[in-house]
């Protein structure tokens, strides 16, 4: 049997065994032209602006919303809450530590200090989201309290979680 009619015999089925199916050309760039389009969307939606809640009201940081992906150490359900980072020295001090401390972490960069107060933004390696972190050293208590939120989505998979734990080794390693 010569091979011309090895793939008339192919087609005649129906395209039962794709390599040899005509259509599998256009479906491949079909497929490929798909998840070029989903994963532009993905990288295009995670590039938001700030959220509105950002900087400190009455002394104290924006509570988090009903979803998973956001902790702070000023909220009082088990959810959300994580404990404040423990600091002492003078503010200017501290503020330089800690701005440090989050740009030795992978996708930590300062966007704001004001005095006791310090916004960063974090973006992550694949799908390019942004999470805030946001931090008040408290000199006083000898505390630092922090909020770290993603922008979008509902669930995190506990990466502001895990984020401020490392702030906490490092800032601490650095005090």
């Amino acid at each position: 049997m010569n091979q011309s009619r090895l793939k008339i015999s192919h087609q005649e089925k129906g395209c039962l065994s794709w390599p040899y199916c005509p259509t599998f050309g256009v479906m491949k760039y079909i497929i490929i032209c798909f998840i070029l389009c989903v994963a532009i969307a993905a990288i295009s939606g995670c590039s938001q602006k700030a959220p509105d809640n950002i900087g400190l009201k009455n002394g104290e940081l924006a509570p988090c919303p009903e979803s998973d992906n956001c902790v702070s150490s000023q909220a009082t359900d088990e959810k959300h809450s994580i404990a404040p980072i423990k600091a002492h020295g003078a503010t200017d001090v501290v503020m330089v530590d800690l701005s440090a401390a989050i740009e030795n972490m992978f996708g930590g960069k300062i966007i704001t200090i004001k005095e006791n107060y310090l916004h960063a933004e974090f973006t992550s390696k694949v799908f390019r989201f942004v999470d805030d972190l946001e931090c008040f050293y408290d000199v006083k208590a000898g505390l630092i309290q922090v909020r770290s939120a993603s922008r979008i989505g509902y669930s995190d998979l506990s990466a502001n979680r895990k984020r401020v734990e490392e702030l906490r080794k490092l800032f601490t390693v650095m005090q």
